[in-house]
């Protein structure tokens, strides 16, 4: 089923919504939030929230990639319960990826750095689209999916030294490519 037509069961208020979108992104979105918090039981809890989350915003929104806006939600509900796990001090593969990027990208809680952050989100998805597609999904796989080394060297093809050293490179490129548009 496309993804159009699944759009139109939630505005419709048909529960079929809920089990078409199961099937055709269950594995995607439970994938997303466990490489995250590296739990079957949160990763299962994070998918049907999603569902719930989905079928209350659904309308008003409409999804321009219901995938992408699904992997969104359940990415950020994932995040919330790694905080959570984070302040009971239980390590996850999300903050390991998190922390890589520490240093590259400005972040803080005051209204001005607010909202530089939105401005290097800006900058960020226009330094992605310069990059080779090798390398985006790599980048995209290790800091938006949250995957670890091992996972994005076997799903590319690529040895875990040769994702490293994409990696290490892409977050220099980006370092660069952040100073020098701050300069600007």
């Amino acid at each position: 089923m496309t993804d159009e037509a699944i759009i139109r069961l939630y505005f419709q208020r048909e529960e079929q919504a809920i089990s078409h979108t199961q099937r055709k992104f269950g594995p995607m979105l439970r994938s997303i939030a466990y490489n995250i918090l590296r739990c079957t039981e949160d990763a299962a809890e994070c998918e049907n929230d999603t569902y719930m989350k989905a079928w209350n915003s659904i309308p008003p929104a409409i999804p321009k990639k219901l995938g992408a806006y699904l992997g969104a939600i359940d990415r950020n509900l994932a995040i919330g319960i790694c905080r959570k796990k984070q302040a009971a001090k239980r390590q996850s593969g999300y903050m390991c990826a998190i922390e890589e990027l520490e240093e590259c990208i400005p972040g803080g809680s005051d209204p001005a750095e607010e909202v530089q952050a939105g401005e290097t989100a800006l900058e960020i998805n226009d330094f992605l689209a310069s990059l080779p597609k090798n390398e985006r999904v790599v980048f995209m796989q290790r800091y938006w999916m949250c995957m670890d080394i091992k996972q994005i060297s076997t799903e590319n093809g690529y040895s875990q030294s040769k994702v490293k050293t994409m990696l290490f490179r892409t977050r220099e490129k980006l370092k660069k490519y952040l100073t020098e548009r701050s300069a600007l």
